[in-house]
């Protein structure tokens, strides 16, 4: 029998993700073969020819399954596949026989199995099969994750139960993630307080890291789909301040935090320069992880020269300043494979936070 269990979300950026890593880190220790299914793929980019959602890559290349993605991938939402799912070229049967078919050729293979939602409960209803739907078509126990907090968290969970509970799903667990270390136990025993009574059981999560919440210079070029110049090595360093170059050139540098991403205007040719030049201070290079060069107004010849002789990491964005800000600071971080990083720090952390001997007995 393969053990199964459904990483519900009671929101998009929920932390279903970093749960299915812990879960699936813990669950090698103990089970020889542990796989991982996303039924549902809102996410995707193109591997081998095939629109694969993004969850799946990353499982498949931090725990080496292999690249059987119509298995862990059945029903990845590629360019106007809802479109064409209303049109009717794309009909229910097929969307079911797909997930279907992975379902019954992994249960076969996997002794446990992490089966990943996408974003709430409702997430999928579109092409007539959501979330809640998935798990029950899995019949797995379902963990809703949600986020620290005592009230924002049973409001979220309660809405996504009720629709778990209408397809008649396996409700089971509830694991609160982002937690403030200081109120971790407090959180954690009102909220079993109010879930216990109906018969779902509590778990802690993660605590709150910014480790995990913030993006690497890599993510941000992926996000703004632009190549950055400059040093490759630093490109994975993890962003923990985004600020704007917008002060006179001694406040800016006076008040960068460490490990900025400073988003600067391409006209501001004597602030470049100047942390170009500093860029080869070791205790300066500290602060500053790299810039967002943003505006259409050309960076003077001999600026640009200066700051790609001192291999500080850039990323030249054409948009205006504001946008370039406000698209960065609107961002959640999505962890990828390259996040060594994160993923270590996701195994890590997993075996001390997260009690997965508790959570396979209710399996």
């Amino acid at each position: 029998m393969c053990r199964k269990i459904f990483i519900a979300g009671t929101q998009q950026h929920s932390g279903k993700s970093t749960v299915s890593i812990a879960l699936m880190h813990l669950a090698r220790k103990k089970y020889e073969r542990v796989g991982y299914v996303k039924p549902i793929g809102p996410k995707v980019e193109m591997v081998l020819g095939k629109a694969v959602d993004m969850d799946a890559i990353l499982m498949a290349r931090v725990f080496d399954l292999g690249e059987e993605f119509d298995l862990m991938s059945p029903l990845a939402f590629q360019r106007d596949f809802t479109r064409n799912f209303i049109a009717g070229k794309i009909t229910t049967e097929e969307i079911y026989r797909r997930v279907i078919h992975a379902r019954d050729e992994l249960e076969k293979k996997y002794d446990f199995l992490v089966i990943e939602g996408a974003g709430h409960g409702g997430v999928g209803s579109v092409i007539g099969l959501n979330n809640a739907q998935a798990a029950t078509l899995f019949d797995a126990p379902v963990m809703i994750i949600t986020g620290g907090g005592i009230g924002s968290a049973i409001d979220a969970v309660q809405l996504n139960i009720a629709l778990y509970r209408q397809e008649q799903a396996r409700m089971k667990m509830v694991l609160i993630n982002r937690l403030l270390p200081d109120k971790r136990e407090m959180a954690l025993s009102c909220l079993r307080n109010a879930f216990n009574p109906h018969g779902i059981a509590v778990f802690g999560g993660f605590d709150y890291s910014p480790i995990l919440a913030n993006p690497t210079m890599e993510h941000v070029s992926d996000l703004l789909r632009i190549p950055i110049t400059g040093d490759q090595d630093a490109r994975r360093r993890i962003i923990h301040h985004i600020q704007l170059g917008a002060a006179s050139v001694q406040r800016v540098i006076d008040e960068l935090k460490e490990s900025t991403l400073l988003v600067v205007t391409s006209s501001r040719d004597e602030l470049i320069v100047t942390l170009a030049s500093l860029y080869h201070i070791p205790a300066f290079r500290k602060k500053l992880v790299g810039l967002v060069i943003s505006g259409r107004h050309p960076m003077a010849r001999v600026s640009e020269q200066i700051l790609d002789d001192s291999r500080l990491p850039y990323i030249r964005l054409r948009e205006s300043t504001s946008k370039a800000f406000s698209i960065l600071v609107e961002d959640v971080s999505k962890i990828t494979a390259v996040d060594e990083e994160k993923i270590a720090w996701i195994k890590g952390h997993a075996e001390r936070h997260i009690d997965f001997a508790a959570i396979d007995a209710l399996l």
